[in-house]
């Protein structure tokens, strides 16, 4: 035999409760099953307005529904339609008709294969309850005998409660005597007098209808056992009620049978009279009462809750009093109504020809009797069927497809019934796959992902994946197959990505269907938030940037959350969180944002997450419960107080504040500083005052608000605390002293009446004091001797006392200027600049101050180079403190000087002491203001100086130092000197040079002391070499050439000239055009010009011919040996030009000082050297020049400057200064006269050049 368990197939519980079937898909044709319906007895309240039975089951034909009403065919009135739901089976019943609908109902869902049929579904229907109307007489019993209150409370909705009480809604209070039973009567063991009232009233509460009833009064009349001859009123003791034997008001007889289902709770109830009142015993015949026994009523009920089976058997109550007892006893049967002994059947699915059991395993008590049903109608046992009925158990032998069917088992006893529907399918079916073919699954890395299969077949398939078209069976410790048929593969790796195919085959056939797998790169945060401390109002940043698989992109969140919820991110203004670029903004932050921040980055395959902690730091709260003790005095007290939060940031100090409302209301001032760790504060007080304290707390994030203020603390009146300070003892005229100091605050007045008692008296001289009482904080002494000490002291005072006794000062009357002048004035010279003056100090006493110093005045008279020539230039120095000798320096050499000294005081200075006249020595020169080298030949090069602007003495001549230098190294290799005697001399041409060397000078101007330090300028000789037409620029200074054409008058300015380079070319000049060329130096501060030149292009036939011609070899050689002899022709020019000394003999006259004449620093050796192609330009370079016999400018002929090297330190000084040097670079500011930088003479003629 085959069973269920061996198709393989999962089998899911249904819906319904106590009924299963197979998860058969609907594709797959197949009996109803009830999936839902209602359970249990439906109860309509008078206040609902439906009510509704619901019925719904699935199959393949889909079902249809019928009804029966206490075993009859039922139509309902309103069946709903909505198949959507499948609410096919349900109808609603309307209160208004609802009392024609009460019974027990069924409903049956069929289809083609079976029928499903549903348990007994009670519809009860309930009215409002009421108490019937009726006249109820009086009850009337003697004294000492039981009573019963009759309350029979109407049928209703459960839960029902009952209540005694009067008609003005008291409780009858109850006890051992009086007390209500179960059924809602009051029972009276015996009556007595108390009992007598006529408005016992019993109610009904019914809570889940919101409804109480009230039954009619009953009244009560206990006749008292007193003789008829005795008044009411009688003074004669109450006579006892007899003694009478304990009986049983409830139960009655002898034994009660109680019957229990098992799990509900066991109630029973003995309730005696009797009198005296009898006491009421429990026990269990045979065993002992359970733990969960309890005594409820006043002993009178016994209750034990979910009973269980063992909780059956006998049991005793007994009433027992003075006069005996009473017994009764219970018989407790426990039993339950039919349930499953494990679950319910389990529908079947088989192939044909198998045998099929359907077992229907029940308990109950007592025992269930079993029914069975085949589509909903009873069948029983057939002994010439295949479909035997064995009690429990339904076996189909040789099973046909006919026998499919729905099956249903129902067992019952007297406490009920249970119903399972089992659907028994009968069929051989290839297997069919439902789920979708080509269905794509992504997982993760490193994740695990389930492949569905699901095949629906008879007989079950057997199942089997391969992968990428392989014939291999996907298998292994990552891959393997579930029972459903699913694949899983656990801890996916990269190359499990592809397409994997799933085949199902049994006896009747084979299908398959394929799955593609995606393998995703995980997300990850690669920058996670980290913690944070934040100050309040500030704006936090959090960062979370993760990575993840790029295919998920559109799938990819980044969600924030703090402490667990979700963080709102909005793109209004208002909003004060948003993210941008991975980083969570909050704007504005306050303590409630303090807290974890969690970050999510998700996409629709996994999440990572990070947290940090952000700490908002604010300043503290303020303080509380501030109190105020005195301690030893009432202007002594501790304030003491409770810190607020610091808000995660620790109070570094407490500051004390007060007001008082005499001198300043209304403005605190702070009054003490207190450590952070300390929460009191001891105060001194001022007297007088009425004091209010607050507290406020500071933090590293600054002050918090402060407390609340205090009330009002008053200090008595009392002396002054302390004396004046600062005092100041000052003489601003001779003969009087001036006193000030700084006065006490209001509040230290400590009372009133504040005065202040000047006492002086001089120092040394006076015993006495002279005191004087004052209100304000200044006195003046007058009538004093100037410059006397004196000893001073001020204490204060009020109408309460005086103040400590004051310290003494000491301070003097007013200064006057000295009288007297420092004797036996010396003067020494040191050298040239220097002198050292020396005096006899003045007496102390003629100082009449405080000794401030001696000032040395020192005229210079004149300079022994022009001793005619008066001079006048005065200078002073102040040495301060009690001194008799001085260094005095700056002086100029070869001068007459006159001296003086004298004393000074904060007054004023003293007389002048007798003049001493002196004179400096000669010193050597000042460096001569400029060197230049020009007229360089192969073996000769020209020198020319200025003399030194100052001579210092009596210029005697110069010393000439020149070095040849290696070039390579930079290195002297040759040295020369040469003194050159004659103040007048300017110029030197050194001749027996080394053609094309470089060499370096060293000119110094000199004097009897000695030579002045020297100024260096470095050349080079030339040496000859080829025709070169460019236009030579000079190569010691950087600047811009600019060409002006005549007659146009605006300027063109070509691009930079770098300082290594000895030539320019200018293109674009129009032919036959005459231009003015001048070369700036961009480093003077006015763009002087340099060089300044006027040519004249030629036309374009004159060139077009020479290009013509230049192409020759014979026309190049006859340029060059012109280009030779024009060479040899200027030479011979310079050479007899230089020899005439055009200036030598004239001597110049003296050269005044210019401070912008401020040497530069010799350059860098590179500066100094410039390369060879800047130090060849020379002499033989190939020139037109014009046919007018008009003289070019002056010093600007295009050749005239060729070969000469003019220095760049010197030129640009006297540049600066406004000089020039004509064509044989002789210097002649001082006779050409000056002229303003940059300008030249207008041209006599223009010269030409090819352009």
């Amino acid at each position: 035999m085959r069973l269920v368990g061996s198709l393989q197939l999962a089998l899911l519980l249904a819906l319904t409760s106590r009924s299963a079937g197979l998860d058969i898909p609907l594709e797959v044709e197949q009996p109803p099953t009830i999936i839902t319906h209602r359970s249990g007895p439906v109860v309509a309240l008078p206040y609902d307005h439906t009510v509704t039975i619901r019925c719904e089951a699935r199959g393949n034909p889909p079902p249809q529904y019928r009804w029966t009403k206490d075993g009859e065919d039922f139509i309902p009135p309103h069946v709903t339609t909505n198949k959507t739901h499948h609410t096919d089976g349900t109808f609603v019943l309307h209160t208004k008709d609802l009392a024609h609908f009460k019974g027990r109902y069924q409903c049956y869902a069929s289809n083609k294969l079976g029928t499903a049929m549903t348990e007994e579904i009670e519809l009860i229907v309930t009215s409002i309850p009421k108490f019937p109307k009726e006249a109820i007489a009086p009850i009337v019993v003697k004294e000492g005998e039981p009573i019963t209150l009759h309350c029979n409370p109407p049928e209703g909705v459960a839960p029902r409660k009952i209540y005694w009480m009067t008609i003005g809604l008291q409780h009858i209070e109850q006890d051992e005597r009086v007390s209500m039973g179960i059924d809602g009567n009051l029972y009276f063991s015996n009556a007595l007098q108390k009992d007598n009232r006529p408005d016992y009233c019993c109610f009904a509460s019914f809570p889940r209808i919101r409804t109480i009833v009230q039954k009619n009064a009953l009244a009560v009349v206990v006749k008292s056992l007193k003789p008829d001859n005795e008044s009411a009123d009688s003074s004669a003791p109450a006579e006892a009620p007899p003694v009478r034997m304990p009986g049983l008001l409830l139960p009655s007889g002898v034994q009660t049978e109680k019957v229990l289902l098992k799990g509900e709770n066991l109630q029973l109830e003995c309730i005696s009279h009797g009198y005296p009142t009898p006491k009421i015993g429990w026990m269990k015949l045979g065993d002992r009462l359970p733990p969960r026994a309890q005594l409820n009523n006043f002993g009178k009920m016994l209750r034990i809750s979910a009973v269980e089976e063992s909780d059956g058997g006998k049991y005793m109550c007994t009433a027992k009093n003075s006069a005996g007892e009473a017994v009764h006893y219970f018989d407790v049967i426990v039993e339950e109504p039919p349930k499953w002994l494990t679950e319910p059947p389990q529908s079947q699915l088989t192939v044909i020809g198998s045998d099929v059991h359907i077992k229907c395993s029940v308990s109950g008590k007592p025992p269930p009797d079993i029914t069975w049903r085949r589509n909903g109608e009873v069948f029983r046992d057939d002994p010439s069927s295949d479909t035997r009925v064995l009690d429990d158990t339904v076996v189909i032998h040789n099973a046909r497809p006919e026998d499919s069917a729905v099956y249903q088992c129902e067992a019952s006893n007297s406490h009920g019934s249970i119903l399972a529907n089992i659907n028994i399918m009968i069929m051989n079916m290839a297997p069919q796959i439902l789920t979708r073919d080509y269905q794509e699954y992504a997982v993760i890395l490193g994740g695990d992902i389930i492949m569905d299969c699901s095949v629906f077949s008879s007989p079950p398939p057997s199942i089997s994946w391969t992968k990428d078209g392989f014939p291999d069976t996907v298998e292994g410790e990552r891959a393997f197959a579930l029972q459903n048929g699913s694949l899983q593969i656990s801890n996916a790796e990269k190359n499990d990505s592809g397409k994997y195919s799933c085949i199902a085959y049994n006896t009747e056939g084979l299908s398959a269907v394929s799955a593609v797998l995606h393998v995703k790169d995980p997300t990850k945060i690669i920058n996670p938030p980290q913690d944070v401390q934040i100050i309040s109002g500030t704006t936090a940043q959090l960062m979370c940037q993760a990575e993840y698989d790029k295919s998920l992109l559109g799938t990819f969140e980044l969600v924030w959350r703090k402490d667990g919820k979700e963080i709102p991110l909005s793109s209004e203004e208002n909003s004060r969180y948003f993210v941008a670029d991975g980083m969570l903004h909050i704007m504005n932050v306050n303590l409630s944002d303090q807290g974890i921040y969690t970050c999510i980055a998700r996409t629709s395959l996994d999440e990572d997450n990070a947290t940090a902690l952000l700490t908002v730091l604010d300043v503290p709260d303020a303080p509380k419960n501030l109190e105020i003790s005195e301690i030893k005095s009432p202007r002594n007290v501790r304030l003491s107080w409770v810190p607020g939060s610091d808000h995660n940031s620790s109070v570094t100090e407490f500051i004390v504040e007060y007001e008082e409302s005499q001198w300043d209301p209304g403005k605190w001032k702070v009054l003490q500083k207190v450590p952070g760790n300390q929460a009191t504060a001891e105060l001194a007080l001022h007297g007088h005052l009425h004091h209010q304290f607050r507290v406020y707390a500071v933090n590293a994030v600054g002050p918090g608000p402060p407390s609340e203020p205090t009330e009002r603390y008053r200090t008595p009146p009392a002396a002054p605390d302390r004396n004046p300070e600062n005092i100041k003892i000052q003489g601003h005229h001779p003969y009087q002293m001036d006193i000030s100091w700084e006065p006490l605050l209001p509040t230290e007045h400590n009372g009133p009446g504040l005065e202040y008692k000047v006492s002086y008296r001089k120092l040394g001289v006076e015993n006495n004091w002279t005191d004087h009482l004052v209100r304000r904080h200044l006195f003046v002494v007058r009538n004093t001797s100037a410059f006397v000490p004196y000893e001073i002291k001020i204490q204060s005072r009020n109408s309460h006392g005086w103040a400590p006794e004051p310290k003494v000062f000491t301070g003097y009357s007013g200064e006057d200027v000295p009288t007297a002048a420092p004797r036996n004035v010396a003067v020494e010279v040191i050298n040239t600049t220097v002198l050292r003056v020396s005096w006899t100090p003045v007496p102390p006493a003629t100082v009449r101050g405080h000794l401030g110093g001696y000032d040395v005045q020192w005229l210079r008279k004149r300079s022994l180079l022009n001793p005619n020539k008066i001079l006048d230039e005065r200078q002073s120095l102040s040495f301060p403190g009690n001194r008799s000798h001085a260094i005095v320096s700056g002086l100029q050499p070869f001068s007459e000087y006159r001296l003086t000294v004298n004393v000074f005081n904060k007054k004023g200075k003293g007389p002048n002491s007798d003049p001493a006249t002196f004179n400096t020595t000669e010193g050597v020169p000042e460096q001569v203001p400029i060197l230049t080298a020009s007229n360089a030949q192969r073996d000769s090069i020209l020198l020319v100086w200025g003399p030194p602007l100052e001579a210092n003495g009596i210029l005697t001549g110069y010393l000439l130092q020149y070095h040849l230098i290696n070039e390579t190294t930079l290195e002297a290799v040759d040295s020369q000197e040469i003194n050159i005697t004659g103040a007048d001399t300017t110029q030197r041409k050194l001749e027996g040079l080394e053609e094309g060397s470089l060499y370096r000078f060293r000119l110094s101007a000199c004097t009897r002391a000695g030579c002045g330090p020297p100024l260096a300028q470095e050349s080079s000789t030339v040496v000859v070499a080829g025709h070169n037409c460019s236009h030579p620029s000079p190569s010691f200074i950087a600047g811009n050439p600019t060409h002006l054409p005549l007659g146009d008058g605006n300027w063109r300015i070509s691009e930079a000239v770098n300082t290594s380079q000895s030539f320019h070319i200018i293109d674009g000049l129009k032919p036959g055009a005459v231009y003015t060329i001048r070369l700036l130096a961009k480093r003077l501060f006015d763009n002087a010009s340099i060089f300044e030149d006027v040519i004249q292009t030629q036309v374009k036939g004159v060139e077009g011919q020479r290009s013509d011609f230049s192409t020759q070899g014979w026309f190049i050689g006859t340029m060059c040996a012109v280009a030779l002899l024009t060479l040899v022709a200027l030479m011979a020019c310079f050479v007899q030009k230089n020899k005439s000394g055009k200036y030598a003999g004239t001597p110049p006259p003296p050269l005044q000082r210019q401070d912008m004449f401020s040497m530069e620093k010799v350059k860098e050796k590179e500066d100094l050297h410039p390369d060879v192609e800047s130090q060849g330009m020379n002499d033989d370079t190939f020139c037109e020049y014009s046919d007018s016999d008009q003289k070019p400018l002056k010093g600007s002929s295009l050749c005239s400057l060729v070969g000469d090297s003019v220095s760049r330190d010197s030129l640009v000084d006297y540049a600066d200064g406004g000089e020039e040097f004509d064509e044989d670079g002789s210097f002649i500011g001082e006779y050409s006269g000056p002229k303003h930088r940059g300008s030249v003479s207008e041209p006599n003629g223009p010269s030409s050049v090819t352009a």
